[in-house]
C-alpha cells in the first residue's frame, strides 16, 4: 500500500519508471516526502464505498497526476507497464492494432482487468481492449490500481482488478496548454480551460491532438525470420483527437452532480500497409448524482451510453503469381465494419455505521452492448473469397453488497462483499458464405445464459502502527466479448470463427500481503494464486478429426470435405481455428515494490514480478502445464532520482524482462532484454514547466514479449525515443 503526505496534498506511489517528485498546486517541484505518515487521509473510490487506502486488503497502487507528469514514458500504457502485476509490453498503444490494445494483469490475459474512467467504463465494448487514446497524460489526475478479483463489486472484467483512471477537474478558471514533439514525427499537444460559472456549476472543456510517423516495429533480428517485413509494410504511422466536456453542479444542498460529453477518433495503419487503414469514431455521454440523505448515508445515481463506428483493413503480400497478380504484390485481404454501442445504469446505497459493522453497501446496476460485424474476405484481385457477418447482445444485470467491520478487541478490519451477475447473450443473425456471398451458411444460435455469485472476504490487521498483514479470498466472472462471439477473421496465414455459444469463465483465487512503513520508505511483498475454469481460448481444428471435419463443414458452408489445403473452398486457408471454453488456467506469483530516500537529494525505488501461468486442462492445440505464451515470468525494475535543486529532478530508470516465449508451445523464444529511461524536468516559473525524457536511452534493438504462431511474428520493442515538452498555466 502507499502512503499520504502530510506536508503537501499528494500521495505519490513509487513505481518503476517514474520519478518519485511531489508537486503543490501551481507545480512546484518539493524534495521527496516523508512516509511516516497516516494512511487514512487517502481514500480509494475505486472500491465503490470510498475505503481509506490502508484498510483494502488487496494489494493497491495510487498514481497521482505528478508521478504521471515526470514519467519518462509519454502514454498512460507505458507507464502502468512499469507497476507490478501489469504485464504490457515495450510497444506503445499507438503502434498496435486497435483489436490488441488491452492490458493483461498477473498473466490472466487480455480484456480481464476492468479499466474505468472516472468510475465509468473505458473497455471496449466490442472487444474488451482499452482505448486508451481516450486519455492522453494531460487530462489525467491520478490514477487507481486494485489488483485480485473485484468482481464482487464491479462484475465483468474484474478477474485480474480494477483501474480507475481520474481525469482533470476545473480549478479557479485557469487554462492549460501543454505540448510536446519527439522522435519518428510524434508530436502532441492538449488545451483546456476551465470555467468557474457559479457556486453551483463548474465546466471544463478540453481538446488534444495527438500524431506520429510511427516505427517499423516488424522484428528481423535472431530469432524473428529475416524475411518478415513483407512488400508494401513500413512504420505504423496514427493520429487520434479527443474534445471533452465536463461539468459539475450542485443542484440542491444535499446533491451534487456531474456531466460529460466527449467525442474521439483514431486513425492507424494495419501492420504496416499505408493502404489498409483503421478508423474508429466514439461519441460517449454520461451524467451523475450523488444525494447525501444524512451524515451517514447517501445515494448515487449514474448513467453512461457510447456508440463507436469501427472500420477496419487488413493487408497482406502474395506469396506467389495468382489471378495474373505477381508475387510480392500488396493487396487488401479483408474489410471490416464494426458498429457497436453501449448503455448502462447503475444505483447504490451507502449507509457509515457505529458498532460491529461499520458501513454497509447495496447497488444494483445493468447495462446492454449491441453490436455487429461483417467481415469482407478478399483475394488479390479484390474479389470477394467469402464473407462473414454475426449480430447480436448482451446483456448484464447485477446485485452487490458489501459489509466493512472493525474488531474493537483486537486490530483486526474485514471486508465481505458479494454479487450475483445475470448474463443473456442473444445472436439472431449469423451466417457464413462463399464468393461474393453466395451460398450462406446461416447458423442457428440459441440464447445464452448464467447466473453467477461473486464473492470476497478480505482481511486486514495491523500489527503495529508502521506494519500491517493482509490477505483476501475471492471467485470472480467474465463473459466473453462480442469478438469472440461475433468476430470471424482470417488471412493469407489462417483464419479464425467466432463462437455464439461461448459462455462466462469463473476465476476463484487469494492472495496474501504485508506492507511495512518507516520515515523514509515503504515495502510492499504480495502473493497470489489464481484459477479459471472454462477459459476462452482459440481451438485449432485438424482436418484428420471426423468431428472437426463437420465443424469446418457447417462454418464454412462447404458442401465437401476440408482437405486442409490453402485453395480449399470458401475458408482459402489451411489453419482454422474455433474458440472454445474447454481449457483450464492456473496463474501463480509474487509482486514486490520498495522505496527508500537516501537523502534529502536522492531517492530510490525497486520493483519485481514473478508470474507463473500454465494451462492444467486443455482440449486446443496448446499443452499444458507450460508457461503460457506471452507472459514472462520474471519483470525488475529500478529507478534513481536526484534533485539538484528544488526546481529541476533528474530520474534515471532500468526495466528488465526476463526471457519468455511467443507461444503456449514453447518452441518460439522470446530473449531476455534491458532498456533504460531518463526524465529531467525544470520549473521556470510556478505556472511554466519543461521536461525531455527518453526511453531506450542507448538504442537498444530487442524483440519485446507477446504472443504469435510463427517466426514473423516477433515485434520489436520502442527503439530510442526522445521527447521535449512545455505546460504553461494562465
Amino acid at each position: 500500500m502507499l502512503f499520504k503526505q502530510k506536508k503537501i496534498s499528494a500521495s505519490v506511489n513509487v513505481l518503476l519508471g517514474a520519478i518519485l517528485i511531489s508537486t503543490g498546486t501551481q507545480g512546484q517541484i518539493a524534495p521527496p516526502p516523508d512516509y511516516n505518515q497516516k494512511l487514512s487521509d487517502v481514500v480509494v473510490s475505486a472500491t465503490r464505498s470510498g475505503t481509506p487506502l490502508d484498510e483494502i486488503p488487496l494489494n493497491t497502487t495510487i498514481l497521482t497526476k505528478e508521478v504521471l507528469e515526470i514519467a519518462p514514458d509519454q502514454t498512460i500504457d507505458q507507464v502502468l507497464k512499469n507497476v507490478p502485476g501489469v504485464i504490457l509490453n515495450d510497444t506503445p498503444y499507438y503502434q498496435k492494432d486497435p483489436t490488441g490494445q488491452s492490458i493483461n494483469v498477473r498473466g490472466l490475459g487480455n480484456a480481464r482487468t476492468l479499466v474505468l474512467i472516472d468510475g465509468l467504463p473505458a473497455n471496449d465494448a466490442f472487444y474488451g481492449t482499452v482505448q486508451w487514446n481516450l486519455v492522453p497524460m494531460s487530462a489525467i489526475d491520478s490514477v487507481e490500481f486494485i489488483r485480485g478479483g473485484v468482481s464482487s463489486l464491479w462484475g465483468n472484467y474484474g478477474m485480474g482488478g480494477v483501474i480507475n483512471i481520474k481525469t482533470k477537474t476545473p480549478s479557479n478558471s485557469q487554462q492549460e496548454v501543454s505540448g510536446s514533439i519527439g522522435s519518428f514525427g510524434t508530436g502532441n499537444v492538449a488545451a483546456s480551460k476551465d470555467l468557474i460559472a457559479s457556486d453551483a456549476l463548474q465546466l471544463r472543456f478540453s481538446a488534444d491532438y495527438f500524431a506520429t510517423d510511427g516505427y517499423q516495429g516488424i522484428a528481423t533480428i535472431s530469432p524473428a525470420a529475416s524475411n518478415s517485413i513483407k512488400n508494401g509494410q513500413g512504420p505504423a504511422s496514427s493520429h487520434n483527437s479527443n474534445t471533452r466536456l465536463q461539468g459539475y453542479f450542485k443542484a440542491s444542498p444535499n446533491t451534487n452532480g456531474f456531466f460529460r460529453a466527449g467525442y474521439s477518433t483514431m486513425s492507424d495503419l494495419s501492420s504496416g500497409y499505408a493502404f489498409a487503414t483503421n478508423i474508429r469514431q466514439s461519441t460517449d455521454l454520461a451524467g451523475g448524482t450523488t444525494t447525501r440523505l444524512d451524515n451517514q448515508s447517501k445515494v448515487d445515481l449514474n448513467l453512461f451510453y457510447q456508440n463507436t463506428g469501427f472500420n477496419k483493413q487488413n493487408g497482406s503480400t502474395t506469396t506467389s503469381r495468382t489471378n495474373n497478380i505477381p508475387a510480392n504484390t500488396p493487396y487488401i485481404n479483408a474489410n471490416y465494419e464494426d458498429p457497436y454501442s453501449s448503455i448502462g445504469v447503475s444505483a447504490q446505497y451507502t449507509k457509515e455505521l457505529q458498532g460491529i459493522v461499520d458501513q454497509y453497501v447495496v447497488g444494483m446496476d445493468a447495462r446492454n452492448i449491441a453490436g455487429s460485424n461483417l467481415t469482407n474476405n478478399l483475394n488479390n484481385n479484390g474479389t470477394v473469397a467469402a464473407v462473414n457477418y454475426a449480430q447480436g447482445q448482451q446483456i448484464f444485470y447485477g446485485l452487490m453488497g458489501q459489509l466493512k467491520s472493525k474488531a474493537e478487541s483486537f486490530p483486526l478490519e474485514t471486508t465481505l462483499a458479494a454479487r450475483i451477475d445475470q448474463w443473456n447473450s442473444q445472436t439472431p443473425t449469423n451466417y457464413n458464405t462463399g464468393a461474393n456471398g453466395a451460398n450462406p451458411a446461416y447458423q442457428n444460435v440459441p440464447n445464452q445464459s448464467k447466473t453467477q455469485l461473486s464473492p470476497t472476504l478480505g482481511f486486514l490487521y495491523k500489527a503495529t502502527s508502521n506494519w500491517d498483514l493482509r490477505s483476501a479470498a475471492y471467485q470472480a466472472f467474465h463473459a466473453p466479448g462480442l469478438n469472440n462471439t461475433l468476430r470471424s477473421y482470417g488471412s493469407s496465414s489462417g483464419f479464425s470463427f467466432a463462437n455464439p455459444n461461448l459462455t462466462p469463465e469463473t476465476m476463484t483465487g487469494y492472495e496474501v500481503g504485508t506492507d511495512y512503513r518507516w520515515k523514509g520508505g515503504f515495502a510492499q511483498l504480495t502473493g497470489f494464486n489464481n484459477y479459471i475454469q472454462s477459459a476462452v481460448a482459440t481451438y485449432s481444428l485438424n482436418k484428420n478429426s471426423s468431428t472437426d471435419q463437420a465443424l469446418a463443414k457447417q462454418l464454412c458452408g462447404a458442401s465437401t470435405t476440408w482437405t486442409g489445403q490453402s485453395s480449399y473452398g470458401i475458408c482459402n486457408s489451411s489453419n482454422l481455428s474455433y474458440y472454445t471454453n474447454n481449457q483450464n488456467l492456473l496463474s501463480q506469483g509474487i509482486e514486490f515494490q520498495f522505496h527508500h530516500d537516501i537523502s534529502a537529494k536522492w531517492a530510490t525505488d525497486l520493483n519485481y514480478a514473478f508470474t507463473s501461468t500454465k494451462l492444467t486442462m486443455s482440449t486446443t492445440s496448446d499443452p499444458i502445464g507450460k508457461q503460457l505464451g506471452g507472459v514472462p515470468q520474471n519483470i525488475f525494475g529500478s529507478g534513481l532520482t536526484y534533485y539538484p535543486v528544488p526546481q529541476a529532478s533528474f530520474t534515471a530508470t532500468i526495466r528488465y524482462v526476463g526471457s519468455s516465449w511467443m507461444n503456449t508451445s514453447n518452441t518460439l523464444p522470446v530473449p531476455a532484454y534491458a532498456v533504460v529511461g531518463l526524465r529531467a524536468n525544470y520549473e521556470i516559473t510556478k505556472n511554466a514547466t519543461l521536461y525531455a525524457s527518453a526511453v531506450n536511452l542507448f538504442n537498444r534493438q530487442y524483440i519485446t514479449f507477446g504472443t504469435g504462431s510463427s517466426n514473423t511474428s516477433y515485434v520489436l520493442g520502442s527503439p530510442q525515443s526522445v521527447t521535449v515538452g512545455a505546460r504553461i498555466i494562465f
